[in-house]
């Protein structure tokens, strides 16, 4: 069986998007929460991975399966499985951020810290 591909959006559209209409998509950082401490973009929601078992049964009341969800992590991995997880659970519209936070340093504001 195939992994459904998932959609991917660049830390450039993600910058674009974040300036110019956040309110049209729902953002979530998949990181633990001492990444956070080290470098974060404002106005995600932080679903840590490694405490899916507390916030997995209510994600249908955190977040709306019908809204675009932008998902980020590090690099890539941990926002892909996100994806993978919120398709499975009948979210329509999920983006990851291709290179994650690492990329959007990298690319788009290097005043964020890289780790």
């Amino acid at each position: 069986m195939t992994d459904q591909s998932i959609a991917e959006i660049s830390v450039d559209k993600l910058a674009q998007l974040l300036k110019e209409s956040p309110e049209t998509v729902q953002l979530v950082d998949v990181r633990e929460p001492r990444e956070l401490e080290l470098a974060s973009l404002p106005k995600f929601q932080n679903l840590p991975l490694s405490e899916y078992a507390e916030w997995s049964a209510d994600i249908h009341t955190r977040l709306d399966s019908e809204k675009p969800t932008v998902v980020l992590c590090h690099h890539g991995m941990r926002s892909a499985q996100m994806c993978q997880w919120l398709i499975s659970q009948g979210f329509t519209q999920v983006s990851n951020v291709t290179g994650g936070i690492d990329a959007y340093s990298a690319e788009v504001d290097p005043s964020i810290p890289r780790y």
